[in-house]
């Protein structure tokens, strides 16, 4: 192990990745920048890159059942770490990636981690792919998330995509991109909850390239106090596609939510579809929780665990 593990980065790893000591199979972990620990398995082969920070993760075609993890954790006050995950999943696959990231920052510097992570699904595979990101600790410096996620899917490729941010990120901007080729299927779930002044800007483009490909975009949000959220999806329908694109988000005090759901059509037979649902907790949701024996609080926390989940 190049790196030891506090408790602090034990905690963050179990609240990113449900992870509690090291996990089998092909994982790797790293720590400010640091390598902490990285396994490979027979089917999963992760190596650093040689010309950007971070690892080439190659699946080999057929591998199924697998499952590999890739969290980020960082501690160290005024950190910036930039890295470049690049995934290639070959033919005939289903595997699920587990990644994410946690700070933990006490100062009043910033502490910040960008993620960049490329899929290449190849035909026939289905890929899972699980994303939280979390703040905390008792300083005043900046704790900022800016991941980009890119996915290129080849012919009948599937995706499950589900990005999270916890709690905890001062400010974040989020963008994905995506490219289907024909009978691709791709699901995309976000969901964000911001607090205090925290900002929160996501940018979505996905092209439909190929004949019956389809996307879901699923946006739900929490917004809480001073916050700002602006969500950014735009799904381009170039062949005779599905694109379906939804926003939920509740407001609380006096924070702002933006959404500008955008849908282009290139071909006739492109069927797209978005819309948008922007509003506080009704009263009478509360009320109902309250005569099951619930404080105002829990019940307002209660439906808050309900949307987000």
């Amino acid at each position: 192990m190049a790196v030891d593990l506090s408790p602090i980065d034990e905690s963050l790893l179990a609240e990113i990745a449900n992870i509690h000591g090291m996990p089998k199979g092909a994982f790797n972990i790293r720590k400010d920048g640091q390598l902490v620990e990285r396994h490979s398995s027979a089917n999963i082969e992760i190596a650093t890159k040689t010309d950007n920070p971070g690892i080439d993760i190659r699946i080999k075609a057929g591998t199924k059942g697998e499952t590999v993890y890739i969290p980020v954790i960082v501690t160290q006050a005024g950190l910036k770490d930039v890295v470049y995950n690049t995934f290639y999943i070959e033919d005939d696959c289903d595997v699920t990636i587990i990644a994410g990231c946690g700070i933990h920052n006490e100062s009043h510097q910033a502490s910040e981690h960008d993620g960049i992570h490329t899929f290449y699904c190849g035909k026939n595979s289905h890929v899972k792919y699980v994303e939280k990101h979390y703040g905390e600790g008792a300083g005043t410096g900046e704790r900022i998330l800016n991941p980009v996620t890119n996915v290129v899917m080849e012919e009948n490729s599937s995706c499950e995509m589900e990005l999270t941010q916890l709690r905890g990120v001062s400010s974040t901007v989020r963008d994905t991109n995506a490219e289907l080729g024909a009978g691709a299927k791709l699901v995309l779930t976000e969901k964000l909850l911001t607090h205090d002044d925290q900002v929160a800007t996501s940018n979505m483009k996905v092209e439909l390239k190929g004949d019956d490909s389809s996307v879901q975009v699923i946006s739900r949000s929490v917004a809480q106090d001073n916050s700002k959220q602006v969500f950014n999806p735009l799904v381009i329908g170039e062949a005779a596609c599905r694109g379906h694109v939804q926003c939920d988000a509740i407001i609380m005090g006096k924070a702002k939510v933006t959404a500008i759901p955008g849908i282009e059509a290139a071909s006739e037979d492109a069927l797209l579809v978005h819309e948008a649902a922007i509003g506080k907790i009704a009263g009478d949701q509360i009320i109902k929780l309250m005569t099951l024996g619930l404080t105002e609080e829990e019940a307002e926390q209660e439906i808050l665990e309900d949307f987000l989940n």
